[in-house]
């Protein structure tokens, strides 16, 4: 048992009737039967059958209500907007009526397919298919919810369920319209050709570059290269794809991008904004081939600062297609020469500009780190597959040497960019990151006083949304106990990334202007920057083309920043699935952990060896009544005082997994004592 910490003033006498409060804000279903919502005001359990006709994600109105002892909580008084246009179901019949019931468990209402539709019969939908519906009338308090068939998916023992609710669920598009892969395979790469009809594009196959990238990449959208200068300082080469060679305005293939606006990687596939031929073919910087590239040459002096830019469209050829373990290896001693995946007369040229790249990133951390970038570590865990798609372990992706000289080389290609576009006063998709709020960032102050981690002035400071303040917490908190609940805390207060047609600065980044320019295989906003930089080496700003971008640009900036968010919760629910397929496997298996949530109703704990994520929930924490105490992340018991917190490490074994869920279930490790010392 749990409830929220009482704030201020004493306890009413429970015979007081309290008024009801109405607030607006939105759903978040947990798991079935238990959900909250998020508002302005604070998020509230919603109370037991206050769902209602609300689904998971809808902006919805409730009211606080008193049950008994403990805290308040939430009852949907109506539904503002909904956020489920479809979902993925089994089709059974009843009567005359179809039936589509839900995969998902969060949305805990059946919907009916009327008489007078013919969607399954056009379709083929036999009964126990799997089907994509359509949702036309949302289900109340008096009627039932009504739906049309859009797709069928297939028979449920033919497919992995698990990801196709995760498809369905976020409603991403797995097919490209027959008009978009018409204009695609119409495509052809004329070097020649490009070279003499844009008196810009610069021929630089003479030079030696590579491409970096995971082990299972396909395709390869940026190419870097440094050489030190006898003078001192260095001159760096990033090229990138260039996409919008390809990719006229207003086509089917950009229409159809400008839909999807990214690509989605999910643990056993990726759903591209390009098709195949665009992405893995002509735009992917394969060695051996020329390549058209957007181009961006920097020169760096001693002390690592971007002195000047070039940037601009070119051919190029890269000679090396390198993984990250084989870089690190190399930077380690590990690895020889000949282990370079490249032709054996430029692996010495090759393995030299990869100790300068690695040089150089080491410096551009000190630089960014002096300018107020606050620098959050963070491990990001991927299932590992087998043929078939059935995992067969997890890893870890850290930051390593060879993943940081490649990003800070895309950190500068990005700002010196952005600086071009901002400088000239370019309208184009800006990457904005605001200072955060001040009110979420004295939320972390009681439990990083707690924690020792605040000196005289600090709190002032980070309160005023001082980036060196954020920089010496997360200094202090380094190899401590606490290095994880700072990080957490101090990430959570922190704004979300946007796009905006303007440049506002990158408060993390410590960057005055900033933009993404390094991916338009498979981001929408970096096509637009990239056609924003031809139009202004060209002079053509003002041309019809570039005034209808400048018209769109809001609310394209506005559905970039939206789905992405999507293709994110998209990927990491993907990851689960398959995560809960793993640990299916292994109940009572005992692990070790952290806690990186902390709710009324338990604690979110990843795993240490493979970063997968349960709930210990709290009534695993023994018999006492505990209170969630908001302020300082953590479950305390009325009892004992034993508490739980975030950033605190625990025993575990693993109690069940559901991948249609996602959803690992804890229980404290055998002879583990609940309580602070677990």
């Amino acid at each position: 048992m749990a409830r929220r910490r009482q704030r201020g003033g004493a306890h009413k006498h429970p015979s007081v009737r309290k008024p009801r409060v109405t607030l607006t804000g939105t759903i978040r279903l947990v798991r079935p039967g238990l959900a909250t919502v998020e508002t302005p005001e604070g998020t509230y359990t919603v109370a037991r059958g206050g769902i209602r006709e609300a689904m998971g994600g809808d902006e919805v109105q409730v009211v606080l209500v008193h049950r008994g002892k403990g805290e308040a909580q939430a009852v949907v008084h109506g539904v503002l907007q909904r956020a489920t246009q479809s979902f993925l179901g089994t089709y059974e019949l009843a009567g005359p009526l179809g039936v589509v019931v839900p995969l998902d468990p969060r949305i805990h209402h059946d919907f009916f397919v009327l008489p007078d539709d013919t969607s399954a019969e056009r379709l083929g939908v036999a009964e126990g298919d799997v089907v994509s519906a359509r949702i036309l009338q949302y289900p109340a308090r008096q009627s039932a919810g009504v739906v049309t068939l859009d797709r069928r998916v297939g028979k449920a023992s033919q497919l992995d369920m698990a990801m196709e609710r995760v498809i369905a669920g976020y409603g991403l598009a797995t097919e490209f319209p027959e008009s978009v892969l018409a204009q695609a395979e119409g495509l052809s790469l004329d070097v020649d050709a490009a070279l003499s009809h844009d008196p810009l594009r610069r021929d630089l196959r003479r030079l030696v570059t590579f491409t970096i990238d995971p082990t299972d990449a396909r395709d390869f959208d940026d190419a870097v290269a440094a050489v030190q200068l006898e003078q001192g300082g260095y001159e760096v080469a990033v090229h990138i794809a260039d996409v919008t060679s390809y990719l006229p305005w207003g086509s089917p293939m950009d229409v159809e991008a400008r839909r999807r606006t990214c690509s989605t990687y999910l643990a056993d596939r990726v759903i591209p904004m390009l098709p195949e031929r665009l992405c893995n073919d002509l735009c992917s910087l394969r060695p051996a081939e020329d390549r058209l590239a957007m181009s961006v040459l920097m020169t760096l002096d001693e002390r690592c600062e971007v002195v000047s830019a070039q940037v601009g469209p070119s051919v190029i050829r890269s000679r090396a297609r390198l993984d990250y373990d084989t870089v690190d290896r190399l930077l380690e001693g590990k690895a020889s020469l000949a282990d370079l995946a490249c032709e054996a007369q430029v692996a010495p040229e090759v393995a030299q500009m990869i100790g300068c790249l690695d040089a150089i990133a080491q410096e551009r951390r000190r630089i960014r780190a002096k300018r107020g970038a606050v620098d959050f570590d963070t491990r990001e865990s991927k299932v590992l597959l087998d043929a078939k798609g059935h995992p067969v372990g997890a890893r870890l992706r850290e930051r390593t040497r060879a993943t940081s000289l490649v990003e800070e080389a895309m950190l500068m290609a990005n700002e010196a960019v952005a600086r071009l576009l901002a400088e000239a006063d370019v309208q184009a998709a800006y990457r904005v990151h605001e200072r955060p709020a001040p009110e979420s960032l004295q939320a972390t102050l009681p439990v990083l006083h707690e924690f020792g981690l605040l000196q005289p002035g600090d709190a002032e400071r980070l309160v005023a949304g001082d980036p060196f303040a954020a920089q010496d917490v997360l200094g202090r908190a380094r190899g401590t106990s606490a290095e994880y609940l700072a990080s957490a805390v101090l990430l959570r207060a922190q704004k979300r990334a946007v796009y905006l047609p303007h440049n506002d600065g990158h408060y993390a980044l410590g960057a005055r202007a900033y933009c993404h320019f390094t991916s338009p295989i498979r981001r929408y906003p970096d096509v637009i920057v990239h056609r924003a930089v031809k139009a202004l080496l060209s002079g053509q700003l003002g041309s019809k083309e570039q005034r209808e971008v400048a018209r769109q640009l809001p609310q394209l900036c506005r559905t970039c920043s939206d789905q992405e968010r999507v293709a994110d919760s998209a990927s990491r629910d993907s990851q689960k699935a398959k995560m809960a397929e793993l640990y299916e496997g292994r109940v009572g298996e005992a692990c070790s952990g952290i806690v990186v949530g902390v709710e009324r109703f338990g604690l979110f704990v990843v795993l240490d060896d493979t970063g997968a994520e349960g709930l210990l929930p709290t009534r695993a924490l023994g018999e006492e009544w505990f209170t969630h105490d908001e302020d300082r992340f953590a479950l305390v018991g009325e009892s004992t005082g034993r508490t739980w917190r975030l950033g605190q490490r625990v025993a575990v074994e693993v109690a069940g997994a559901n991948p249609a869920r996602g959803q690992i279930d804890f229980v404290l490790a055998a002879g583990r004592r609940p309580g602070n010392d677990a």
